[in-house]
């Protein structure tokens, strides 16, 4: 083969390469005019597909965020009924603690200051919380000194509305 290009001339072989390439081209054309003209990708069916999944998909956007937002509501339904079971539980031990005598005799006289016959009750003045009350106070009237007269007397008047 290599024997057989030497022996050809250049023009020779300019002459046959462009004759393949005319051959291609003719067979190029011979194709599209026989296939028609080349059509797109998309075809009508593909469009409408396309369409057809679109539609779908916004179809079921709203049933889906309505799906998840029900889920989190139940999901807080249930915190809340187990917090309220909670509250239930120790509402049924406080009962249950109430029924006994001595615990609200012992409740008795740490809230009401009761005493037994015969006994005799002391009360301790200035503790701990009496003191930081005094201290409330003092401020509270040095905000009013501070204040028009009407201004506290309408305050004491809202204080006094309240239960």
């Amino acid at each position: 083969m290599a024997a057989e290009r030497e022996r050809f001339s250049t023009a020779t072989r300019l002459r046959a390469l462009g004759e393949q390439a005319a051959a291609r081209v003719y067979r190029a054309q011979n194709r599209r005019l026989r296939h028609g003209p080349r059509r797109s990708r998309l075809t009508g069916r593909a469009a409408l597909l396309a369409l057809v999944l679109c539609s779908l998909v916004v179809a079921l956007a709203y049933p889906t965020r309505t799906y998840v937002s029900q889920r989190s509501d139940i999901a807080e339904e249930r915190r809340k009924l187990s917090e309220t079971e909670e509250r239930v539980a120790e509402l049924r031990e406080l009962k249950a603690r109430l029924q006994d005598p001595a615990y609200v005799e012992r409740l008795a006289r740490e809230h009401l200051h009761y005493v037994r016959a015969g006994e005799t009750g002391y009360i301790v003045q200035g503790n701990a919380d009496d003191e930081a009350d005094r201290r409330e106070r003092q401020e509270a009237d040095r905000e009013t000194a501070d204040r028009a007269w009407y201004r506290t007397f309408f305050d004491g008047l809202d204080r006094a509305d309240r239960p």
